[in-house]
């Protein structure tokens, strides 16, 4: 498998913004239960437990990173089926992300845009993103698992270039 990236940079006031996409053939609320509902996140992300709500804090299982770690993931806003804001810390930096959903004609779009202080290490970050990316589409459509040995580090040039080819909002060329 040869996975495409599809990650873009955007300028913002406050450093970067790093934007996925993918379309989904559902509604918008049942995609949506695929990034809250924890038997459909241990699909393609991890479990998770806790009382989720805004401004409270969920224990997440990282079931497909080394070691399956848990951590601390905090709900800073929950619109559903619309939008969802979440930030987490852990050994390899700050996760400030917000997942964005709009449905039209039968088909839903999930926006996935991590907010940057910085931009190091976007060649790993964005080829881990797209990994995750892609395992919620194989969980939703029940297709094979991919591997992210396809992701990284194939597409960490792609990303690492991308600050050169930034873009500031509102414009989309």
């Amino acid at each position: 498998m040869s996975p495409i990236p599809t990650g873009r940079l955007f300028r913002t006031g406050d450093g970067s913004d790093l934007v996925l996409g993918r379309t989904f053939r559902a509604s918008a609320e049942d995609v949506w239960a695929s990034l809250t509902e924890p038997e459909r996140t241990a699909r393609w992300f991890g479990p998770w437990e806790g009382e989720a709500a805004p401004g409270r804090t969920v224990r997440v299982r990282m079931a497909f990173e080394e070691g399956a770690p848990w951590c601390d993931l905090r709900i800073e806003a929950c619109d559903p089926p619309r939008r969802l804001v979440l930030s987490m810390t852990d050994e390899h930096g700050s996760w400030d992300v917000e997942l964005l959903l709009s449905e039209a004609d039968g088909s839903t779009e999930l926006r996935f845009v991590q907010h940057l202080a910085g931009e190091d290490g976007l060649g790993e970050v964005g080829s881990g993103w797209e990994y995750y990316l892609d395992l919620l589409a194989a969980s939703r459509e029940g297709g094979p698992r991919p591997d992210f040995g396809d992701y990284y580090p194939a597409m960490k040039a792609y990303f690492e270039e991308l600050p050169t080819r930034a873009e500031t909002p509102g414009r989309t060329g």
